[in-house]
């Protein structure tokens, strides 16, 4: 695979930004490793960091390169700092970046397909919850979305987290509930719409201090009409378990013409 470190501008943020790109290669002669590449644009993961990472966490913390490069997938690192993946209340716009600007730049710069059923989504922890926020908020983009140990109930903040830091991010803390920054109120939308439903996958570990929000989630969800795949073993909110469940996902993921299957 290629391993590319892109710095470019950003109008929406207003500021130069970065992100990490591996691209699929079809290879024979490398020992230890063996790249596919579809004759085709590459099918796409978005893979989101978490509060205190940035765009080069998964490369140092992980062998993504080494997991996605049987599959033909190419997988885009951005950095969206502290940020929620949100349009901040008093901040920058970085759900407008993610969800509009990023994937526009990208494809500008690389063969990645625009296909909705190409497209996926996956993050740990904050970018567990932007994970799902984006392919909730655009299911006629993205075909699946993977959260490994989200912090998926925002709503909940108002009750637990009266920061400025949260405030600064989401504002008045009691209008996340029903709003586009509540992931349930989002799951709800699209059970109940007409329109195309995403694949969620979502998993935790038991000891997580996260747990317990990723069970009201998983509660919820589960009443509702979606694809909806849970999991859960012992484990905390740290990179072992991480780099664990992300092959688990990557198996997961519907690309088409898959060649690869993990064990």
């Amino acid at each position: 695979m290629a391993f590319i470190q892109c710095d470019f501008f950003s109008e929406v943020l207003g500021l130069c930004c970065s992100m990490n790109v591996i691209l699929p290669q079809q290879t024979t002669g490398q020992i230890g490793m063996k790249g596919h590449a579809f004759d085709r644009k590459h099918p796409t993961l978005y893979l989101l960091h978490g509060l205190s990472d940035d765009h080069t966490i998964w490369m140092r913390r992980t062998s993504i390169e080494r997991y996605a490069a049987p599959l033909g997938l190419a997988v885009v690192m951005p950095a969206v700092h502290r940020s929620f993946y949100t349009d901040m209340d008093r901040g920058y716009r970085y759900w407008t970046f993610i969800s509009e600007e990023l994937p526009a730049i990208a494809r500008s710069f690389f063969p990645l397909s625009d296909r909705r059923e190409d497209n996926f989504a996956a993050g740990l922890s904050m970018g567990g919850y932007g994970a799902f926020k984006l392919v909730l908020s655009c299911p006629d983009k993205f075909a699946a979305g993977a959260s490994l140990s989200g912090a998926l109930d925002m709503a909940s903040l108002e009750e637990r987290h009266t920061t400025p830091e949260f405030v600064n991010i989401f504002g008045d803390l009691s209008k996340i509930r029903g709003s586009r920054n509540d992931l349930f109120h989002l799951a709800e939308e699209v059970a109940k719409s007409d329109g195309p439903k995403p694949k969620l996958y979502q998993c935790v570990g038991t000891e997580d201090f996260l747990y317990e929000d990723n069970i009201r989630f998983r509660d919820f969800v589960r009443g509702l009409d979606l694809d909806h795949t849970y999991e859960e073993g012992p484990g905390t909110h740290e990179w072992g378990y991480w780099d664990m469940m992300i092959q688990k996902v990557l198996a997961w993921l519907p690309i088409r013409e898959k060649k690869c299957k993990f064990s």
